[in-house]
């Protein structure tokens, strides 16, 4: 293992936010790749890094760091000529080529149709993509470079998993990524159906340049580091950039980072929401795409700024500096990763690194930094294709309020509740994380629960219906648990943002008198938190000062802070401000105002002093202190069914 990061000296000149340049990127790729190498099988396929195994066994788990390891490498490769970018070559040349070899040594297990039951591994598809993707990026300088029968040997494993079916999401890419390699340099692609693929998922477009990651409401960073660059290569590959899908795609992509650049604080810290998030600088890989595209809404030296600050942030905080990418953010935290991440899986943060793709002399490389969108700007924007509100008053955080993303499945059959704390949260932030293990168990941070005899608190699970106009948004779900629904009772939310504040007002219907519980933001610390609750105000201050409260404005009657170990991916000790209260027989209203600062000084009192909420049946009006007010009925704001389920099925 390597251990120590060096890092050239900063041009603050040239980078006055970041001192980042060029070169920067190339110490990290390279010490990223030589912790990979150093635990090098003697033909590279088989090379086991440390950390977790899935079910899947070790092999699929080495085919994975060297597939998505390759994604780091290939710009490497492809943007210099230099020593390490030879070595680099020659190691994936040789690592590739062993593990597709038939009845090798170091050979990788083929991918299975994705049809239930499942005969073998289905994850050697996604590597495929990857590879392919990675073959791509560096065709003139390793594909070109091989021998005949090597070629043939590469072309033979990536058509078998460019012929297979797979899952009804982003995956319908991966096969597509193979086929489209294989197009590219006239190799055989009779049985494959990339085409019919990326139609498919062309069709899940939302607007504003998102997807949703298949047909439900699954809407995260897969936009980022699968969709919109698997699309992209897809159009390039197949010599379809100019059709009429192709310029589509860019106008989508262009879009896309325009919107989601404003998830990045000033500090580089990347809005932590939905799965997979192990991946990390991954998230910058369509903001590469479009630079290289030429469609980037954003100039040179602001894209520079935005992806050294990502970067730099996570080897600020010791990600790959003494070992390999291990799962978790800034530190190893394995509660925040989902099953079928492996001691591999980080890598697929290589995609990140793209834009070292681009000759040195490349605008991005050498125009000096511009701000980000986040650089003490206050914004607030409402996002009514995704069901978002991003919203940054100037003060370093950016926040999501989210009333579109569930990532569930709508019937209710199972036993399990299938939600995620990635998804399920009604806010995310930028510097704060939401509650797992435990914490999820509990599920307090932003979430409001109807609570059963045994103090269990309800799930949001599958949102029913969304809208947002302006900064207002909103949805209704249906309080759950164990996969039945809380019988005859439904949950209407809609916020209302303004600078470091949200209202969040609550329509609870429910045939019986239930307690409830809302939770503010989970925030985390290296060491206990400091806090306070009292009356109807809880609030909590962690790492930075970021400091989070709950706020009863009406309908609740206790406050409470609540504390976890091991349940935070920001830090080991975290805490959660919440108020309780009760409904009444029929409607019940509840009002609550979320505070998310940083601040040494915590004054509530001030905070609660910001608004003024009437309630009037089932009418909220919201008055801000800037002289902005905003009337809202609860029943109409959020169309839906307005169904809450057979009684039968419920608690």
């Amino acid at each position: 293992m390597i251990r120590g990061l060096r890092l050239p000296e900063l041009d603050l000149e040239r980078s006055p936010s970041t001192g980042w340049g060029r070169e920067h990127w190339t110490a990290v790729a390279d010490h990223w790749l030589s912790q990979v190498r150093s635990f090098s099988s003697p033909e590279g396929a088989m090379t086991r890094l440390p950390g977790r195994v899935t079910e899947d066994g070790v092999r699929r788990e080495c085919m994975e760091t060297v597939g998505r390891s390759f994604l780091l490498a290939a710009p490497r490769i492809a943007g210099a000529s230099d020593a390490a970018a030879e070595e680099q070559l020659e190691w994936y040349s040789r690592a590739l080529l062993a593990g597709t070899r038939p009845g090798g040594d170091e050979e990788w297990p083929t991918g299975v149709t994705c049809r239930t039951p499942l005969p073998g591994v289905t994850n050697s598809i996604v590597e495929a993509a990857n590879i392919a993707f990675g073959l791509h990026v560096t065709r003139e300088k390793l594909w070109d470079r091989l021998g005949r029968n090597d070629q043939r040997q590469l072309a033979t494993w990536l058509l078998h998993h460019a012929r297979a079916e797979v899952w009804q999401n982003n995956w319908q890419l991966f096969p597509a990524m193979a086929e489209g390699f294989l197009r590219s340099v006239g190799e055989d692609v009779s049985g494959t159906i990339g085409h019919r693929n990326v139609a498919r998922v062309e069709s899940w477009y939302l607007g504003d340049g998102w997807y949703t990651d298949g047909p439900e409401h699954s809407i995260d960073y897969y936009n980022a580091w699968a969709i919109h660059p698997y699309l992209w290569a897809w159009y390039r590959m197949t010599d379809t950039v100019d059709t009429l899908e192709g310029q589509r795609h860019l106008e989508r992509l262009a879009s896309f980072v325009g919107s989601y650049s404003r998830m990045f604080a000033p500090d580089g810290s990347v809005l932590h929401f939905g799965r997979s998030l192990t991946y990390r600088t991954a998230v910058l890989a369509s903001l590469w795409c479009a630079e290289i595209s030429g469609v980037n809404p954003l100039s040179p030296g602001t894209t520079r700024r935005l992806a050294s600050g990502v970067l730099s942030r996570f080897t600020d905080k010791g990600v790959g500096v003494d070992g390999p990418l291990g799962l978790g953010w800034y530190e190893p935290f394995e509660p925040m990763c989902q099953d079928y991440s492996g001691f591999g899986s980080p890598y697929l943060a290589g995609i990140g690194f793209l834009g070292l793709a681009l000759p040195a002399d490349a605008p991005v490389w050498t125009q000096p930094e511009q701000e980000q969108p986040s650089d003490g700007n206050a914004f607030q924007a409402g996002m009514p294709d995704t069901g978002f509100v991003l919203a940054s008053p100037g003060d370093g955080i950016v926040r999501l309020v989210n009333h579109g993303t569930d990532h569930v499945g709508i019937p209710v059959g199972r036993d399990v509740d299938s939600d995620d704390p990635h998804y399920a949260k009604f806010a995310y932030s930028t510097h704060t994380a939401p509650g797992t293990a435990q914490a999820w168990n509990d599920n307090v941070d932003s979430h409001f629960a109807l609570l059963d005899d045994d103090g269990n608190a309800s799930r949001r699970s599958a949102i029913r219906g969304s809208r947002v106009e302006g900064t207002v948004a909103g949805s209704v779900h249906l309080p759950q648990l164990y996969r039945k629904l809380f019988d005859g009772c439904s949950v209407t939310t809609v916020s209302f943002v303004e600078g470091i504040y949200e209202v969040r007002a609550h329509l609870v219907e429910s045939p019986v008198v239930r307690r409830v519980r809302e939770g503010g933001f989970a925030v985390a610390d290296a060491e206990p938190l400091g806090g306070d609750a009292s009356d109807s105000t809880a609030w909590v201050r962690g790492a930075e000062s970021v400091t989070a409260a709950v706020i009863g404005l009406h309908g609740w009657d206790e406050a409470v802070v609540f504390r976890y170990q091991g349940a935070n991916a920001m830090g080991p000790h975290s805490a959660t401000p919440a108020l309780f209260g009760s409904t009444v027989h029929g409607s019940s209203v509840f009002v609550t105002l979320h505070v998310l600062t940083t601040t040494e000084d915590p004054r509530p009192d001030e905070w609660a002093s910001a608004v003024d909420v009437e309630v009037a049946g089932s009418t909220v009006r919201v008055r801000w202190t800037n002289g902005s007010t905003v009337d809202c009925d609860l029943v109409t704001f959020v169309p839906w069914d307005h169904h809450t389920g057979p009684k039968s099925a419920n608690l």
